[in-house]
């Protein structure tokens, strides 16, 4: 099917007994794998390990330059261990690893130290969105972005081609010149999610049973993939919708669906925060009381069991 790598995420990946095992069988099928760690396994027997496995990407999240930023979002003591990780897999000889960064109102006004913190260990520097899903619904009104922050983290962004974003801030490319990276939504064309019980949903930021594609276990992902009434209607032309009379709906193909979804608002609407502010004033003319929530449980109960090779 042409995969060529997989993303595995968490939580905290690396508390799964099985996790070597895991990314060693990927790697031995030469299926890259990249993997989102807070850092707190990456001791210095884990970063040597790591170290011997072709075809990994490791991202290390941290939410602030700082402590006292990031701790405040990802509790006590987690900038520090996330710095530990780094030092253990420099020192493990790694190479080149990715420090991973949600912007949010803090921690995008701390661009230029994310630069100097990644040129330290010769790590390229990763931003993404923080997207109304999961626990960021209860964070999101006030965490994310001004609408002022954007349009400076575009420019910025603008003037750092090597800055990775994934499809993060395509919105922001309405702005003017599109911005590196996939500057259109992957759900579902490029990307999906497979959770812990095989359910395959559009992204990893839709978990709801309205992105819900199929589950692997009934006919396997390539049924999934290629057969799931929902992937194809998203690999279809969207409608512009309310964006229709907006010159730069062919740059931002109106934002994030589930950016507008978890914060109630309809696909057809602009992306909450739309560059030139259609998104606030829709939130405000919906005055949205109740919001959708992602499943709440998507863990499987059986105990792993083990290779003893």
């Amino acid at each position: 099917m042409q995969i060529f790598y997989v993303n595995i995420g968490g939580g905290e990946p690396m508390i799964r007994r099985d996790f070597f095992e895991l990314v060693e069988h990927a790697v031995a099928q030469r299926v890259g794998v990249k993997f989102s760690t807070n850092g707190t396994r990456i001791d210095a027997a884990a970063a040597r390990r790591l170290a011997g496995i072709d075809y990994l990407d490791i991202q290390i999240s941290i939410d602030g330059a700082d402590a006292t930023t990031s701790d405040k979002i990802r509790g006590r003591g987690s900038y520090d261990a996330a710095r530990r990780a780094m030092d253990n897999l420099r020192a493990a000889d790694f190479g080149q690893f990715k420090i991973s960064v949600v912007m949010t109102r803090e921690s995008v006004e701390q661009l230029d130290a994310f630069e100097s913190l990644a040129a330290t260990y010769g790590a390229e520097l990763r931003l993404t969105r923080l997207r109304p899903s999961g626990r960021g619904v209860e964070v999101w009104n006030e965490l994310h972005p001004t609408l002022e922050q954007n349009r400076r983290l575009y420019r910025w962004l603008l003037d750092r081609p090597n800055v990775l974003t994934g499809d993060s801030f395509f919105h922001l490319s309405a702005l003017g010149s599109p911005l590196e990276g996939l500057n259109l939504c992957g759900a579902g064309r490029v990307v999906c999610l497979i959770d812990p019980i095989g359910d395959v949903y559009a992204c990893p930021f839709v978990i709801h049973d309205e992105f819900l594609a199929g589950n692997v276990r009934d006919a396997g992902f390539n049924a999934v993939w290629s057969e799931s009434e929902l992937f194809r209607s998203l690999r279809e032309p969207g409608n512009a919708g309310a964006c229709s009379s907006c010159g730069s709906y062919d740059a931002c193909r109106g934002g994030c669906m589930a950016a507008k979804f978890f914060t109630g608002l309809e696909m057809s609407d602009p992306d909450p925060e739309c560059v030139f502010g259609h998104g606030e004033a829709a939130l405000a003319a919906k005055a949205v009381a109740i919001r959708p929530a992602s499943s709440s449980d998507h863990s499987k109960r059986v105990p792993v069991a083990l290779s003893t090779r």
